[in-house]
């Protein structure tokens, strides 16, 4: 047996979770920030309302990215989902993107959840057959 380490050993392991889910919440913010002046000139939402909920949502999304070191903040994240869905209540073209993110933020989730498990099950062989 050999002191040599792998090379993904020697490197500190990214989370695929974290990554995917920070692309999303993101290109949501992107998507929140714009429905601001949809709500004011379209949806004729009063100025100081379409202010808070559009760049509230957005700089929400973009604090959590951030924030995606802690469990906490994947159901947080959820929270985002379904207030982005709300909004469609002002803005209802927001019902069907919303859905598309909360849709894109479950498959992030969920295959992020899955590859970190496989990542796991893989060292673990990899470290049982060195030993």
């Amino acid at each position: 047996m050999s002191d040599e380490t792998t090379p993904a050993a020697s490197q500190p392991t990214r989370s695929p979770r974290r990554g995917m889910c920070a692309a999303v919440l993101c290109l949501e913010a992107i998507t929140l920030g714009l429905s601001t002046p949809v709500m004011i000139s379209i949806d004729k939402v009063d100025t100081g309302t379409a202010l808070t909920i559009g760049l509230g949502l957005t700089l929400a999304c973009l604090l959590l990215a951030g924030m995606l070191r802690r469990e906490w903040a994947y159901a947080l994240g959820w929270l985002i989902q379904v207030a982005a869905i709300a909004l469609g209540l002002l803005v209802p073209l927001m019902f069907f993107l919303g859905a598309l993110f909360a849709l894109l933020w479950g498959t992030a989730d969920f295959l992020g959840r899955k590859i970190e498990r496989e990542r796991a099950a893989a060292y673990a062989a990899y470290d049982n057959s060195q030993s």
